[in-house]
């Protein structure tokens, strides 16, 4: 990995460059706990026969038993290859159907209202909403590692800038000089991460390089710190350019929900070739120097008209 091979030289809404080095620093084992509201009780007891002995999670069904009554679920029934783990008897075929009819009958809140959710489901429709809840924690959206952090926006973005020392950035355009010192030398590791506050919001800046088919390849996107539905509330453009020609990319910044490498694998950037790169870089193209210029806005319903109207920022 060449994480330190790539520096960025900043300036951002008029301010002067200020050159930074990529580096590549290890993810955090933080984490974020909340206690939960004291307005809401769930029938913890009856939750807790629920809860399978092996893995702690919910059983849903089929909920197997063994003839001394002992449950467990399904996925773990094979594990403790068909022995019960409580009492060592053979667990046979037997289903608990009285423990599925009373999870039938129970309403149970999200497992997210300690985060905000007001929700409360059956207990058979909770998961599904819970794999979708708005509320739901953010995964870290650091390329540069599997950083396992999850937590709400607020700290993930102290996180970033306190873990992994992102740059972090206030306004609405940037202009970003990469330089690479052999740009013939082309891994998926080689990225960067920039991000930005405005409207309130903060949004990820990546920039990498890899390998598109057999063409070594230079791209950048930008995320969204929210889910899909408040992302699509702006747009973006990023701009690179040199020796009289440049190209212009215009978009809707995608939700850190997706994956820095599902928004990757999917193109959803200003990609630029590596000899259209080198030819922006000028000189001998022994040295890649690409300055990438951009700005964000926010698109606002104008009620005369009906249609969407850029709102920039100053």
């Amino acid at each position: 990995m060449e994480s330190d091979s790539i520096e960025c030289v900043s300036s951002i809404d008029g301010m002067d460059e200020e050159e930074t080095s990529l580096h590549h620093h290890p993810s955090s084992k933080g984490h974020c706990v909340t206690a939960a509201p004291a307005g809401i009780t769930p029938a913890t007891s009856v939750h807790e026969l629920l809860e399978c002995p092996v893995c702690t999670n919910s059983m849903y069904p089929p909920i197997h038993q063994c003839q001394n009554g002992h449950t467990l679920c399904s996925t773990c029934k094979t594990r403790v290859h068909n022995r019960c783990p409580t009492c060592r008897q053979e667990l046979g075929d037997i289903r608990c159907l009285a423990l599925e009819k009373v999870a039938e009958s129970l309403e149970l809140p999200c497992k997210y209202y300690s985060l905000g959710c007001p929700e409360i489901f059956p207990y058979y429709s909770k998961l599904k909403h819970e794999a979708q809840c708005n509320y739901r924690p953010y995964n870290c959206p650091y390329a540069g590692s599997e950083c396992s952090v999850v937590g709400d926006i607020p700290y993930l973005v102290s996180h970033l800038r306190d873990d992994h020392k992102v740059d972090m950035h206030t306004g609405c355009t940037f202009n970003h000089r990469y330089v690479k010192s052999n740009p013939r030398e082309v891994e998926n590791a080689t990225w960067m991460l920039t991000v930005f506050n405005c409207f309130g919001q903060y949004f990820c800046l990546h920039f990498e390089a890899f390998q598109l088919g057999m063409a070594p390849v230079y791209m950048a996107f930008l995320r969204f710190m929210g889910d899909e539905s408040e992302a699509r509330n702006f747009s973006y453009s990023l701009e690179v350019g040199g020796n009289g020609r440049k190209l212009i990319w215009e978009g809707t910044p995608r939700s850190v929900r997706d994956s820095h490498r599902k928004v990757r694998d999917s193109h959803d950037g200003l990609i630029i070739q590596r000899n259209m790169a080198l030819f922006f870089s000028g000189g001998d193209r022994k040295e890649l120097k690409l300055r990438v210029t951009g700005r964000i806005w926010k698109e606002q319903q104008n009620n005369d008209a009906g249609v969407c109207m850029p709102n920039l920022c100053s």
